[in-house]
């Protein structure tokens, strides 16, 4: 019966971690591009960055927790043991969520100042060059 809980754990917290993964990859894309002035690139390479990351933590963490409390013997046990562990799993996930989006939002705010630097000066030198109508 320990076995069966266990893997039985393993496919919900993992499926979850993916499910949840591709949601963020996919609808986090836009909000990535916005922060990033519009570089699609740099947007697409930080989201992959983001998600390589997330998987690595929240799939280690769930490997991990395995060997954490007593081994379920009953079927009331095998539950609260499921229970336990997938509700964390998802309190892990549900706050490398919200790590993430202020991660994010906080260097999207310095990429745009270096981009606004960048365009700033640019800018002046084009309005300087180009001739009055």
């Amino acid at each position: 019966m320990t076995e069966i809980v266990y893997v039985l754990y393993l496919v919900i917290a993992i499926g979850i971690t993916v499910w949840v993964a591709r949601t963020l990859s996919r609808s986090g894309l836009v909000f990535l591009i916005q922060c990033f002035g519009q570089n699609e690139t740099l947007a697409r390479s930080t989201n992959h960055l983001l998600i390589v990351g997330f998987y690595l933590i929240n799939i280690g963490f769930i490997t991990l927790t395995l060997s954490l409390g007593d081994e379920p013997t009953t079927v009331t046990g095998a539950m609260r043991f499921l229970s336990g562990k997938v509700g964390l799993a998802v309190l892990v996930l549900g706050a490398m969520h919200f790590f993430n989006m202020g991660a994010i939002a906080q260097f999207g705010r310095k990429v745009n100042g270096w981009l606004g630097e960048a365009r700033g000066p640019a800018m002046a030198v084009a309005a300087e060059t180009t001739p009055a109508p």
